[in-house]
């Protein structure tokens, strides 16, 4: 089941993506919901997926990213497989949805994408075991960790090259019926392939990563781990066009302006 959030009527809502239409859902995925009796219609054709304007698929409190978890990305980057997860955070105002614009902040010189699998949590979620981990998991999505890598490498912390608005690319939707351990993973950039791999390559799992953090940090309905990227990682600048496509799940496209 593929749930996405739309905008309706100026109001953001949320529904079933089946076949290329929209069915509105009354109640939201955290709880309990029901898809509504018939498809939202626009004029007089049905409301279809591609007029409508796709928002990210959840409202993070916040997004616990992870670093250095691919491990075609540590032997590209010179440096050994951590032996626990490296974990960060994104502020939620970094959130933006399919098509939305990642904005180049002036402060840097340098911005990357990052394509990535994005675990979407369904239920309070606190001391986890990494056995259960299943239970506390809404879905899947697509995840552009955007970077502004000069600003990492000078600060140190990566609080301001991980954090600036637009910087957290989310969609087109979660899809709930999916294993996440062997997944192929894809970003291209203007349409060239820059990342390649499969979900296999993780150092850790995403039960092992919803166990850990879970230990550290309660994770509240909709909040998002990005389970970290794979080898291929490059810099975008105003005018490329950058997709995240994960098997199963379907394709993030964003737009980069100045």
């Amino acid at each position: 089941m593929k749930v996405v959030r739309f905008l309706l009527d100026g109001r953001p809502r949320y529904g079933i993506e089946e076949g290329g239409t929209i069915r509105p859902i009354r109640g939201n995925p955290y709880t309990s919901f029901r898809v509504g009796g018939s498809t939202y219609r626009l004029g007089d054709g049905a409301y279809e997926l591609e007029k409508a304007k796709l928002l990210a698929p959840c409202a993070p409190s916040k997004i616990v990213a992870v670093g250095l978890n691919y491990k075609s990305h540590a032997q590209e980057t010179g440096m050994a497989l951590p032996s626990y997860p490296l974990i960060f955070l994104k502020p939620s105002t970094a959130v933006i949805g399919p098509e939305d614009k990642i904005l180049y902040p002036e402060a840097s010189q340098r911005v990357d994408y990052e394509g990535e699998l994005g675990v979407v949590i369904g239920k309070k979620a606190s001391r986890v075991p990494k056995e259960k981990a299943k239970d506390y998991i809404l879905g899947y999505t697509c995840f552009n960790d955007v970077t502004a890598r000069d600003l990492q490498k000078k600060d140190g912390q990566w609080s301001r090259a991980k954090g600036f608005d637009t910087f957290a690319g989310i969609g087109p939707c979660i899809e709930t019926e999916l294993e996440p351990d062997n997944l192929k993973l894809e970003t291209r950039l203007n349409g060239e392939l820059r990342q390649s791999s499969r979900t296999s390559d993780l150092v850790f799992s995403v039960g092992e990563l919803v166990e850990y953090i879970s230990g550290i940090m309660t994770l509240l309905p909709g909040d998002v781990i990005s389970t970290g990227t794979p080898s291929g990682i490059g810099p975008m600048k105003p005018g490329d066009v950058v997709q995240v496509k994960i098997e199963g799940i379907g394709t993030l496209r964003n737009h980069v302006a100045a």
